[in-house]
This record gives C-alpha cells, sequence and structure tokens, in this order.
C-alpha cells in the first residue's frame, strides 16, 4: 500500500475536507463545471494545481500528450470522446480548454517515431492521431531537434481543436455561441502560460 497516499488523505480528511464541508457538501448533490480542459497525463502537469483550481471547478480529461481524436462511429472504445460527449451534452460547459505542455513525453516520441515504442502498440496507435502535425514538423529541416518538439507541442494542440470541429455537437454549439474552444501551452519549465495566436498574450 503506498503510504504517502494514505498520509495525503489523511491531510486532506483533516484539512481541506474539514474546512470546506458547505462547498463538499453542495458538490455531493452535482456537479456543474463551466470548464472541460483536456491535459496530458504527465505526472508533473496536474491542471488543478497549475490553475489554482477547487472540486467541481473543472472537468478534466486527461491522456497521452493531450490529444482529441477525430469524431468516429466505429463502434470501438472512445474514452476522451465519451468524456467529451458527457462535458459537452450532459453537462453542458461553456469552454472547452486543449492544455499542451513543455518536455511531453508523447509528442517526443511522436517525433522519434521508431526508436521508442514498437509498431502497433497503444502508444503507436493513439499519437498516431497527431501523424499530420509530425510530417508537417518533421519537414522543418531547418530547425534543430529541440526546436521541432516545442513546436510540434503547439501544433498538436491546434490539431485537436481542428479535431473537436468534428463533433456534431461541439460544431452546433460553437457556432450557436454558447461553447468556446481554446488552446494553451503551459512551460514546466519556467512556468508560463502561453495561448494559441486566437488567444490572449502569454500570461506569466
Amino acid at each position: 500500500m503506498p503510504k504517502e497516499l494514505i498520509a495525503g488523505y489523511q491531510r486532506f480528511r483533516n484539512g481541506y475536507f474539514k474546512h470546506n464541508r458547505e462547498r463538499l457538501d453542495a458538490l455531493a448533490e452535482g456537479q456543474s463545471p463551466r470548464i472541460c480542459l483536456v491535459s496530458c497525463c504527465d505526472s508533473r502537469v496536474d491542471p488543478a494545481t497549475v490553475f489554482d483550481a477547487h472540486p467541481g471547478d473543472l472537468f478534466v480529461i486527461r491522456n497521452v500528450a493531450n490529444l482529441v481524436p477525430p469524431y468516429e462511429e466505429d463502434g470501438l472504445f472512445h474514452g476522451t470522446s465519451a468524456a467529451l460527449e458527457f462535458a459537452i451534452t450532459g453537462l453542458e460547459v461553456q469552454h472547452i480548454v486543449v492544455l499542451g505542455h513543455a518536455n511531453c513525453g508523447g509528442i517526443r516520441a511522436l517525433m522519434d517515431k521508431g526508436s521508442s515504442a514498437g509498431s502497433g502498440s497503444f502508444i503507436d496507435r493513439w499519437m498516431s492521431i497527431a501523424e499530420p502535425v509530425r510530417e508537417a514538423v518533421s519537414a522543418m529541416t531547418e530547425t534543430n531537434r529541440e526546436e521541432q518538439y516545442a513546436c510540434c507541442e503547439q501544433q498538436a494542440i491546434a490539431h485537436s481543436l481542428g479535431n473537436l470541429m468534428t463533433y456534431p455537437w461541439i460544431k452546433s454549439r460553437v457556432e450557436g455561441g454558447s461553447l468556446s474552444l481554446h488552446g494553451w501551452h503551459y512551460d514546466l519549465v519556467e512556468g508560463t502560460l502561453s495561448f494559441l495566436e486566437s488567444e490572449p498574450e502569454e500570461t506569466q
């Protein structure tokens, strides 16, 4: 049994839980977050910590490299798509944020395709969502590898934003003005947050 988790739970139970009973009791009756956040499952990037959020503030979907697959009706399992559907049609969130980050292992695996995970692995299959991004960035021969990694992180966010618009229940809400899409990038080295071109300027 991981003792650090038990110790952490005890601190939570005697601290946050004890001092926020009114908020937590209300949440026990149901949730109504305004923001759905698609984030990487990297242990170094915890959305609640980065955004100083509380329980009930964010509906968080985490996966490798914060990717959003395109809309498909193929009868297969779609964890990210199912979570998006619940956030949009069930919770009726008003914003979807795709949050990428610096030094993303998934993006590096994508760019270094063939040097790590074997062909047909779960990671290879998942990262193939961003294959068009890898091809475009790999063609940028005037940039060094680290610059390509950073560029791929940004472009993968844009690619996921494009894929979000393939979901009919997202597209209709965006066009109707009840839902907004955002692409953000967190630099875990410097602690800075930057936005895709349509967003406000970088926040320190």
